[in-house]
């Protein structure tokens, strides 16, 4: 069984796997953002591989919804924005060390299809998306933001610029990595555990779209 959690805005719903940071789709309602969710086992399964965590082999075959959410505009927007109850909780370290692996495994499966898709990505229905060094240059500057949420302070980086990327994910991650008592760490951050989530979200939702468009 998989606890979910359902996080409802006026017109979008998220569907986010409470124990597996990333793993999050959303639908126009709740029964598209479950499917989107069960949908998305297969290529999160790669991700938790990657990062040397076990997942279970049916684990989108069995969803539980143990918790809902009401969203706001960040949702609406398009990407989860509200906290769950288990993110407020304490992390031990073995658990942060896990969260974190994950993360770091969304930054590599994101770092490895970009590196293998075409620079110009189909357009949608009505010709927008960014193309690739676009999308991968938008996951940078929002990780600079994210890393605020963290008590983090970086500048924007340069796409071309793998020291400062390194330097910043590297101080993001062993924040996410430490046993956490569940609080943020600064006034109107986040806390780590969501932080991670939030995080892996970004850069898994950004590399499956990069698989997808440049398929």
């Amino acid at each position: 069984m998989t606890d979910v959690y359902l996080e409802s805005g006026s017109r979008r719903v998220f569907a986010c796997a409470i124990d597996w940071p990333g793993w999050s789709r959303s639908g126009k309602d709740e029964r598209s953002a479950l499917e989107a969710l069960a949908a998305a086992a297969p290529r999160y399964a790669a991700v938790a591989k990657a990062a040397r965590v076990a997942f279970p082999i049916r684990a989108g075959e069995s969803l539980e919804v143990v918790e809902r959410l009401a969203g706001n505009a960040t949702t609406d927007f398009g990407a989860p924005g509200a906290i769950p109850s288990r993110d407020r909780k304490p992390s031990s370290a073995a658990e942060a060390t896990r969260i974190g692996g994950l993360v770091a495994a969304s930054w590599r499966a994101l770092e490895r299809t970009a590196a293998g898709a075409p620079a110009s990505l189909r357009k949608g229905p009505r010709g927008g998306g960014r193309d690739r060094d676009a999308i991968v240059a938008h996951v940078y500057s929002a990780e600079s933001m994210y890393a605020r949420k963290l008590g983090l302070r970086f500048p924007e980086p340069s796409p071309d610029d793998r020291r400062a990327i390194k330097a910043m994910r590297d101080a993001i991650l062993a924040v996410l990595s430490a046993p956490s008592k569940g609080r943020a760490p600064v006034e109107k951050g986040w806390p780590p555990r969501y932080a991670a989530r939030r995080i892996a979200w970004h850069a898994l939702d950004h590399a499956w779209e990069i698989e997808d468009r440049g398929a």
